[in-house]
């Protein structure tokens, strides 16, 4: 298990960033949200779906994540440099957590969910969580837990009931506007 921090101080493509943290409590999210200002890169990095291509990171792109508290997930809703949701990325993970110095953190489970602006779903790196628990990295609950909460994630949003999607777009214009 990774554990993976939301300033990726260590990410070497990204040479020139902003980051900010806000603690939000709203009736419909409690947690922290990120905003993580992409300025200059080294390279763009790109993803493929289905033969198709996208760039999820370049200069001037934005990554909003969020860290819903309790959850087993964090959400990272990727913008282009033209503010359109690239795609949403589920993180399914074991537990969340906060550094000394205010920078929220996930142990990833390997598991994720992608959901792009045209509806399409995906879920990614199932043999990465088996691989994971066959060589004893992951206990059995932990195993279940991460499959149980993808399955979760999908089945609502394919009810039309997975409010973050929404809140993302909410929440990115509370940064923008400085408020």
């Amino acid at each position: 298990m990774k554990r993976k921090y939301s300033d990726r101080a260590n990410w070497r493509r990204v040479t020139d960033k902003k980051f900010q943290v806000r603690t939000v409590h709203e009736p419909d999210f409690h947690g922290y949200v990120v905003l993580y200002q992409i300025r200059q890169v080294r390279d763009p990095l790109w993803k493929e779906y289905e033969g198709k291509r996208y760039c999820v990171a370049d200069a001037g792109y934005e990554w909003l994540q969020h860290f819903p508290k309790g959850a087993h997930y964090v959400m990272t809703t990727m913008y282009d440099d033209k503010g359109q949701v690239v795609q949403w990325y589920i993180d399914i993970c074991k537990v969340q957590g906060l550094t000394d110095r205010g920078v929220p953190w996930f142990d990833d489970l390997y598991l994720d969910v992608v959901i792009l602006p045209g509806g399409q779903l995906y879920l990614l790196d199932e043999e990465e969580l088996e691989d994971a628990y066959k060589r004893g990295l992951i206990s059995k609950e932990d195993f279940d837990m991460a499959w149980a909460e993808a399955t979760k994630i999908m089945d609502l949003y394919k009810q039309g009931n997975f409010t973050l999607l929404q809140l993302s777009g909410q929440h990115i214009k509370y940064f923008r506007s400085g408020s």
